[in-house]
Parts: structure tokens; C-alpha cells; sequence
């Protein structure tokens, strides 16, 4: 069976997406081709265990929790991670994706929520983003976006409007912790009345940036 890379398994809160607060099994797989200026998960770069996917299920089978989350680093950038979440759909798990979009996400088990964030120009990675992604979206998926100051704002709203995502899946909005204001991107999303899901990240504000949680 095939290997991955894993940096941590772990159970906590979900802290984004439409899940937030419920607890969750986290996978994170180890490698990430991109460097966000805020990246948070530094330490998944490199290093990590190699584990069969069977040795992978047998210790989510011990946790007692239904609920996955893939994430990372950036998951897809392992191959076998395809594999991996379909495994995760067999076993009866309800599993999502965390990815950065910057990876071809039309190969993802249809049973996988996938949590797509789109890199705003602010992360210093918005030359990544893979928007043809954006056309595989479904009904059940979500959109991220990332905010770090007003042209970051500008250029997600902008988005919203030239894609029409906000039809296609649910929108997400999320300050970047320590730099820009959450009430100020609040402000901002209501003034446009835009159809998005303010969040904040709630690990982040129960646990700060603690690893494994």
C-alpha cells in the first residue's frame, strides 16, 4: 500500500471552514511548494514519518472521532494523498481538504469536501493560485480567502464578482491573525453586504500557534 509523509495526526477543534468548533482528526502531510509570508505550519516543510495508508486508518481507528481533515503543508503535493482521502471516504469518515489551490484538485474523491484557499496578493504567492481549480468547483465546497490589509480585500471582492463565486460554493473570509483588524474586515463585508463567512481562525484564539492543536 501506498506511503505518505506525515508531519502530525491529531485531534482538536476544527478552528475554520463551515465545521468550526467541532472536534476533528487532523492529518497534516509533511512538503509544501509554496511560502506564504504568513504561513503558520513552517515546521510541516520537512521532516515528518513515512506511514502506510493501512498504518494511517488503523490509528484513526483508535480516536473514536468521525470527522477528517486533511491539510497541511499542501497535502497534494504528496501524490499518494488522492488515495489516501478515498480510503477515508471507504472507511465511512467525513473528510475535507485543506489545499491551497495552487494544485490540481479535479482528481479529489467527489466525496471530499475541498477547503480551497485562493491566494490573495498579500501572501506573496498569488502567481500559484491555479484558477482553472475554479471551475471544478461544487455546491459542497468553499472558497477561502486570506486578508492581510484593503488591497487584499479589494482584489477578493473583485474576484467574487469576476468569477461569480459566490453561487458556485460557500465563501470564506479570514483575517490574517496579528496583522489585519477582524472587526475592520468585518465592518468591511458587511458595508458591501458581500454573501461570505466572516471567520476567525479559533485554534489560533484558544491555543495561539501551539503545533497539534
Amino acid at each position: 500500500m501506498s506511503q505518505l509523509r506525515i508531519t502530525e495526526i491529531f485531534v482538536s477543534l476544527q478552528g475554520e471552514s463551515n465545521t468550526v468548533g467541532l472536534p476533528t482528526v487532523f492529518i497534516r502531510l509533511t512538503g509544501c511548494p509554496l511560502r506564504c509570508v504568513y504561513c503558520d505550519t513552517e515546521y510541516a516543510f520537512s521532516g515528518g514519518e513515512k506511514m502506510p495508508i493501512e498504518s494511517i486508518l488503523q490509528q484513526l481507528s483508535n480516536l473514536r472521532i468521525n470527522r477528517v481533515c486533511v491539510t497541511g503543508g499542501e497535502p497534494l503535493a504528496q501524490a499518494a494523498c488522492t488515495e489516501l482521502m478515498s480510503g477515508l471516504c471507504d472507511a465511512g469518515y467525513e473528510v475535507s481538504l485543506e489545499t491551497s489551490g495552487a494544485l490540481d484538485i479535479s482528481t479529489v474523491d467527489p466525496r471530499v469536501v475541498r477547503v480551497i484557499d485562493l491566494k490573495t496578493p498579500g501572501s506573496g504567492e498569488v502567481s500559484k493560485n491555479r484558477l482553472t481549480n475554479l471551475d471544478c468547483l461544487r455546491e459542497g465546497d468553499q472558497l477561502k480567502f486570506v486578508i492581510s490589509d484593503r488591497d487584499d480585500y479589494e482584489w477578493s471582492r473583485a474576484m467574487l464578482k469576476d468569477h461569480e463565486l459566490e453561487s458556485r460554493c460557500e465563501i470564506l473570509f479570514s483575517p490574517v491573525h496579528g496583522k489585519q483588524n477582524p472587526t475592520q474586515l468585518a465592518e468591511w463585508i458587511l458595508q458591501d453586504r458581500l454573501n461570505v463567512r466572516f471567520q476567525m481562525q479559533l485554534h489560533k484564539l484558544l491555543w495561539d500557534d501551539q503545533p497539534g492543536r
